[in-house]
């Protein structure tokens, strides 16, 4: 699996890449000392794993995950140990406490292996589809939605606000995890804010530098990211 390591120490990431030099089947393909490098780094070279540091000068381990596009599987790594239940949060699949301890390194890689051998076996079936109904809840307020009728995803702060009828309950799940979820066929990922449904597009215009705006049913107006904007074309086209 390709492999990419965040860290501010230069120390600790020489360290972790030692370290996974003993896995076989670990390919690190890039490293990064601070969240805004990483995003870049990330986005081009894709890796399937990123072993992330949370406490970072600038944007942290957290801030860069809500604004990547392309979502690795994550291994946290910190000194401290208070940022655990929060990690989990954020649908990490393993928090190693540095220094890291060789064998606590084996089983997070081993759970990677596992888990992305389950996803490749499920692919597409267990994602929910526009026929599928959630239970909603914001505050007193709850609701047993039908995915169809749920016309766009938006983040907000840490929480992820759901657009349907005159309602827009938020709910306590990034968009990250919210569009692992989600039918690809239905939902598309419009920029790193907002993922629209498909069906709920009334039309569409040329927008800046060959990206383009999408107008929703319902009197949204979403501006698709370049990266995106070919994407969406690649789905749309026969």
């Amino acid at each position: 699996m390709k492999a990419f390591v965040v860290d501010d120490s230069r120390l600790a990431r020489n360290e972790l890449k030692r370290l996974l030099k003993e896995f076989d089947h670990v390919n690190v393909i890039g490293e990064a000392a601070n969240a805004m490098e990483a995003k870049e780094k990330i986005e081009t070279e894709k890796p399937e794993l990123v072993f992330l540091d949370i406490q970072m000068p600038g944007k942290n381990g957290f801030e860069l995950l809500e604004e990547l596009e392309h979502m690795p599987y994550i291994i946290f790594t910190t000194a401290y140990d208070e940022y655990a239940i929060k990690a989990f949060e954020y649908n990490a699949l393993d928090y190693l406490q540095k220094p890291i301890q060789k064998d606590r390194l084996a089983g997070a890689v081993s759970k990677v292996g596992e888990k992305i051998s389950k996803d490749e076996a499920k692919e597409d079936g267990d994602r929910m589809t526009a026929n599928d109904q959630v239970f909603v809840k914001d505050g007193d307020n709850c609701w047993f939605v039908q995915l169809a009728n749920v016309r766009m995803l938006e983040v907000d702060g840490n929480y992820t606000k759901l657009y349907f009828d005159e309602h827009k309950p938020m709910i306590p799940r990034t968009l990250n995890y919210l569009e692992s979820r989600l039918d690809t066929k239905t939902f598309f990922r419009a920029n790193r804010q907002q993922i629209i449904n498909l069906k709920w597009v009334e039309r569409i215009e040329p927008w800046f530098s060959g990206s383009i705006k999408i107008y929703m049913k319902g009197g949204q107006e979403v501006d698709v990211s370049r990266r995106q904007t070919q994407r969406f074309k690649e789905l749309m086209s026969f």
